[in-house]
């Protein structure tokens, strides 16, 4: 073990920390060393979104002293920024295990600065803290979940006034401050107990009233009301809120997935919390088959991605991709306003730069104004703001199974998207068909786009830099050809510059600076690789696209599409 790891435990071992981490760190020592050297190579890193890790009792671990230490450097950034204005925070958790403690824990280290502190009484989902925010006119607030991650994981996502994660400037003020903050003993803990409300059902109520109005036809759904509709929370906050919200819109025919309904951030019945994934929807599809449902919708735990399943043409129950499910849903909300009469001419919606251009090109046969942000939809946020009092957001979403419908909140909402959904599969249904039928018209209209992820998880002390050796190799000696296929544009976000590779032309990319790496080729693929932000994995997403002339065309035009992004792997040496 190095000096500056043996200096971090020694640390720790000596200092004001309870008996239990002591004693852990000691079997540690004795017992596993390289899990010890692990865990206490660097501090947690507060990044631009807050934190996420595994849990444990060390510097690179969620625990209460890594919360607490995050939460002393964002109350002081938040008193250096407000001065003597009142400072109130919201403060809400999923059904992790250990987010109670570590929500409380939270609250107790604001009020101890002073802080009005808003706390929810049990598990919410996280776009209602993202409403409370707005709601209650707080300065900032805190959620404590990792949200689709395993259940070792834990985090702490952070939110300014606007109920938006942090953007610049402030994301980068906040890590200052936190980083500054040498040790626990620079922690207020206790002693603001006062200052702390808790809140309930008021908030709820308040929040699907809100969501409740985002329907564009509700006398549609009065047609359609016993829709069958399946819904897994997977063990998440989704339980508390989804199925009140469907009655709301509503929807009177809703089977709960009851293997999967009672919170437990265990998730005995999955491997991975996240609704992306076939074997996590597993239960949830074999309930919708058997019960012949129009539609499938699962939660992750924090409630702010969503999956759906529907049966396709074939009459097989298939799951939608984080792209397909986008576009169903902007081009529902362009298409169905247009229809009532209530879209306006300065309509906006907000896609990101890894997200189909399926998307962009729906805007623009509607002639809806269509901006591509960073991934994450604190930029989706940064850009309402930027734009508010001129153009009017309608919907944003990204790849990733989030969506965010009207403007009352600023992230990513899988409460309302679950009940548009319900909507959409309502509304088609009226009309004699399924959501998936939908899905192959606006192919036929827009063009068909396919999209695939994969992701390489580099673990460990040596992970991040494999993963950033990776992200040189393709900066500094991009490929000539992929799959085949020239490769005409190179985007890179980080140096926020965009390359001709057949001309050196060059010219400026205005988003703010991003490890990203685009990949355009001739035939019209794109390629984009991104580190995650909160995982030890480097993604990459491909792009492909060709024309559909007829129905009877799908199935060998997907298969056409499948196998050119097939190609585009090995072609890339990533299988």
């Amino acid at each position: 073990m190095n000096a500056a790891i043996q200096e971090r435990v020694n640390i720790w071992v000596n200092g004001n920390y309870d008996a239990q981490t002591k004693a852990i760190i000691a079997d540690l020592q004795k017992d596993n060393p390289d899990e010890l050297a692990d865990a206490f190579y660097r501090n947690l890193e507060f990044g631009t979104g807050g934190l996420r890790g595994l849990m444990g009792v060390d510097t690179n671990r969620v625990n209460k002293y890594t919360i607490g230490m995050a939460t002393q450097g964002f109350a002081n950034y938040l008193k250096k920024t407000y001065g003597n204005e009142e400072i109130k925070i919201a403060i809400a958790h999923d059904s992790r295990n250990n987010s109670r403690f570590f929500a409380e824990t939270t609250a107790n280290v604001f009020a101890a600065n002073g802080i009005k502190v808003y706390l929810f009484d049990a598990l919410r989902p996280t776009p209602e803290l993202s409403f409370a925010i707005r709601y209650l006119g707080c300065k900032a607030g805190v959620v404590c979940t990792a949200s689709h991650n395993p259940k070792e994981y834990n985090g702490y996502k952070a939110y300014w006034n606007d109920g938006g994660q942090l953007v610049p400037p402030h994301d980068k003020n906040v890590i200052i401050e936190v980083e500054a903050i040498d040790g626990v003993d620079a922690v207020k803990w206790t002693g603001g107990e006062s200052n702390i409300t808790i809140m309930g059902m008021e908030m709820d109520d308040a929040y699907l009233t809100m969501v409740a109005g985002l329907s564009v036809y509700p006398d549609v759904i009065a047609k359609q009301h016993d829709l069958k509709i399946v819904y897994t929370p997977i063990h998440g906050t989704g339980i508390t809120l989804v199925p009140q919200m469907l009655t709301r819109f509503g929807f009177t025919n809703v089977t709960i997935v009851e293997e999967q309904a009672s919170p437990d951030g265990n998730f005995p019945t999955v491997a991975y919390p996240n609704p992306e994934e076939s074997e996590t929807m597993s239960i949830g599809l074999k309930k919708a088959q058997s019960l012949n449902a129009d539609i499938l919708l699962g939660t992750d735990p924090d409630a702010d991605r969503v999956g759906i399943g529907v049966k396709n043409h074939k009459g097989e129950w298939v799951l939608m991709n984080g792209n397909q499910t986008a576009v169903l849903a902007f081009a529902y909300m362009m298409e169905a306003r247009k229809a009532k009469g209530i879209a306006q001419p300065n309509d906006m919606v907000v896609s990101t730069i890894v997200t189909t251009e399926m998307i962009n090109e729906v805007a623009r046969q509607n002639n809806v104004a269509c901006y591509n942000v960073l991934t994450g939809f604190k930029w989706i946020a940064e850009k309402i703001k930027e734009l508010e009092g001129k153009e009017n957001y309608v919907i944003g979403g990204e790849e990733s199974f989030g969506l965010m419908i009207g403007d009352q909140i600023r992230d990513k909402d899988a409460v309302s998207a679950v009940g548009l959904m319900c909507e959409m599969a309502a509304y088609e249904k009226n009309q004699g068909k399924s959501l998936f039928d939908k899905m192959i018209e606006l192919y036929l209209q827009y063009g068909f786009y396919y999209e695939t992820l994969i992701s390489i998880t580099k673990k460990g002390m040596n992970g991040q830099k494999e993963i950033a050796n990776m992200m040189e190799g393709y900066r500094t000696s991009p490929p000539s050809t992929i799959n085949g296929s020239a490769v005409i544009t190179l985007l890179d976000y980080q140096l926020q510059t965009g390359k001709n590779l057949q001309t050196g032309e060059t010219w400026p990319i205005s988003l703010p600076k991003s490890n990203v790496l685009q990949f355009i080729t001739a035939d019209g693929s794109k390629i984009s690789a991104r580190p995650s932000g909160t995982e030890p994995k480097i993604k990459f997403y491909f792009s492909v696209k060709t024309t559909l002339n007829s129905k009877a065309e799908f199935d060998a035009k997907q298969l056409e599409l499948e196998n050119r992004i097939k190609g585009i792997i090995q072609s890339m040496q990533l299988d």
